[in-house]
């Protein structure tokens, strides 16, 4: 199986923490941008030769597409042919109309990720989050409306001026209006964006570890009691709601990314990242008629490296026996010698020929992937 990632990095402003490849470039951008994306699919329509079973349309804000232009790319790329296990659409809050919701469920959306982060204004006001906490219920209510039965809702611990209580107070909005799929991620302090230098500047402080770990631990057990399966890292479901699509990322599934900023990965060596750069990618494909970006071919060190890093996100964990199958027998039993200190601690776990974090390692995932790679 393989997945498709389309990358839109239109917004209408930059959040204060936000580090991802996008511009607020106006309408008349976007109509050659998407005609650069159905060019790009033509170009390197002979990459993905397993059956596509999920689409991810991410950004910037893929909401913000006029749905003419959703459409165009939908039909342009025949994606209602490609008969999808899963079809996302990330948006906005302020984004989703009835309309809008009833156009992107023709159109063959049938789960939708919405960026809340917060459900108290005072918090969304001070990363520049452009909805309030209302807007994002009604959001809700909408999708709902228009029979979308698959929301993944995002949510961010460590913000500015949160506390463990208001922490707890998006919580509970959140489970309470039960999403499918939950992401929670603890802010990061991104080098270039308006939050690091505000740190910088002393203007803001950043969240200290104790008080990361004890709201991290309060989401683990809110969802957990919840009815949640903690599937990876930063991701909760219902039962047999994973994202499928974000899962390819992590089980070293095939997927083509299209689109400025965009990357892809063959399933084994190769890696294609495109340029962080709207007229660079449109000259490439429009212009010159050549696939845009560079080629990066994984050495063994890297792909081991990869499998260590992603495969210990997740609750799977690292299945030895395809670590072996691709790297080799040499590499499986130097995993096994360096994860031995973290076995005998219980931080990390073996079942068979699986080896994964511990529910106290979570936190300290960083650390322990250091130490075996």
């Amino acid at each position: 199986m393989a997945g498709i990632y389309v990358h839109i990095p239109f917004c209408k402003s930059r959040c204060a923490y936000c580090d991802f490849y996008s511009t607020t470039l106006g309408n008349v951008a976007m109509w050659r941008y998407v005609d650069a994306i159905l060019a790009e699919a033509q170009l390197r329509a002979d990459e993905i030769e397993q059956p596509v079973e999920t689409v991810y349309f991410g950004g910037g804000t893929p909401s913000m597409l006029p749905p003419e232009l959703i459409e165009r790319l939908v039909a342009g790329l025949r994606l209602r042919d490609l008969d999808c296990r899963e079809m996302t659409i990330e948006v906005n809050p302020d984004d989703v109309t009835a309309e809008r919701a009833a156009a992107w469920r023709e159109m063959g959306f049938n789960r939708v990720s919405m960026g809340v982060q917060s459900f108290v204004d005072e918090e969304l006001r001070a990363v520049g989050r452009r909805h309030t906490a209302h807007q994002a219920r009604q959001a809700i209510d909408t999708l709902r409306s228009a029979g979308f039965d698959n929301l993944s809702v995002d949510l961010i611990f460590g913000l500015p001026g949160q506390t463990v209580k208001s922490w707890q107070t998006s919580l509970n909005v959140a489970l309470s209006v039960r999403p499918e799929h939950l992401s929670a991620y603890c802010l990061s302090y991104e080098p270039g964006t308006a939050l690091w230098q505000q740190r910088e500047r002393g203007e803001e402080v950043e969240a200290t570890e104790p008080m990361v770990e004890e709201m991290y631990n309060l989401l683990r057990r809110a969802s957990t009691d919840a009815g949640y399966e903690h599937y990876e890292i930063s991701n909760f479901a219902l039962p047999g709601r994973y994202s499928r699509h974000n899962s390819s990322y992590w089980d070293g599934t095939p997927y083509l990314g299209l689109g400025a900023g965009a990357h892809s990965f063959d399933g084994l060596w190769r890696r294609h990242i495109n340029p962080a750069d709207i007229a660079a990618f449109e000259r490439d494909v429009l212009e010159r008629g050549e696939v845009s970006g560079e080629d990066d071919v994984l050495g063994k060190e890297e792909r081991y490296e990869e499998m260590v890093m992603l495969g210990l996100r997740t609750v799977a964990g690292i299945d030895l026996n395809r670590l072996e199958r691709v790297l080799g027998a040499d590499y499986r039993q130097r995993l096994l010698a360096g994860a031995a200190a973290h076995l005998a601690d219980g931080l990390l776990l073996r079942a068979g020929d699986c080896l994964r974090l511990s529910a106290t390692a979570l936190l300290r995932s960083d650390m322990i992937i250091r130490d075996i790679i």
